[in-house]
């Protein structure tokens, strides 16, 4: 099957995007011999691009199988030197123990989607060697003004949270046929920066790196200004990057 130009055109996207990965993390790790997991991998740029950077192993995990499908097509048909190096795997991670030793965890754009947060850290925990790091980047988080990255259908800035929850899923469930229950449906995570900060916290990991709102938008400085403000720093924070360490 042919690639989706979407796709092709995600996947190109993402090798910019990883380069804003690690410019806001202030790290680029030496990866050279390494076993890096990528959590929540996508169309697998992330992964090729570690796997160019001398990683000895990488496992692109995602529970999307079109993305996966994707990844591996690309893998074939375009990286083909780097077969050996990289898998990608339809993995549900919280239910399977087949990984361990890893030396990195990589994951990008995906916590804003995890609803069970907490349970995925004990598990990287888990799998993880003594000293290993979570690298993580995310955002826009729920209460932001796109929050719900359009999945409400509702286009009016933060009316996603104004709105009741009820009406938002009763309109869907109405348009398209469906049986939501509630917004963690759509594929998104509802957690404030609170709850970001409270989880890491809680966890097991010791908190090396936390910074919020990067962006190269227009008008990010104003944002930046207003989530110093404490009534508005919930609903001005737009992303997170973090490093966790074991």
């Amino acid at each position: 099957m042919m690639p989706k130009i979407v796709d092709i055109n995600y996947f190109k996207d993402g090798k910019i995007e990883n380069k804003k990965f690690w410019q806001r993390l202030s790290l680029k790790p030496d990866f050279k011999n390494k076993t890096i997991l990528d959590f929540g991998c996508g169309h697998g740029s992330l992964a090729i691009e570690i796997a160019n950077l001398g990683a000895q192993k990488v496992i692109g995990v995602d529970l999307n199988d079109n993305l996966i499908n994707f990844a591996k097509e690309n893998l074939d048909k375009n990286f083909p030197a780097l077969k050996n190096k990289v898998e990608f795997e339809v993995v549900d991670l919280l239910k399977t123990d087949k990984f361990k030793d890893i030396d990195y965890i990589v994951t990008k754009d995906t916590f804003e989607h995890s609803s069970n947060l907490d349970k995925i850290l004990q598990k990287f925990h888990q799998i993880l060697k003594k000293d290993g790091m979570v690298l993580a980047g995310f955002g826009p988080l729920y209460n932001f003004y796109n929050g719900d990255h359009g999945r409400t259908e509702v286009y009016l800035p933060w009316f996603h949270i104004i709105i009741p929850e009820k009406i938002l899923i009763n309109r869907l469930n109405k348009k398209y046929k469906k049986n939501l229950r509630k917004i963690e449906d759509l594929g998104l995570s509802k957690y404030s920066l609170r709850d970001y900060i409270r989880i890491f916290e809680e966890s097991s990991f010791e908190i090396t790196y936390f910074k919020t709102n990067f962006s190269e938008h227009p008008l990010a400085f104003i944002f930046n200004i207003l989530s110093k403000v404490k009534i508005f720093e919930e609903y001005c924070t737009y992303n997170i990057y973090s490093i966790l360490k074991k």
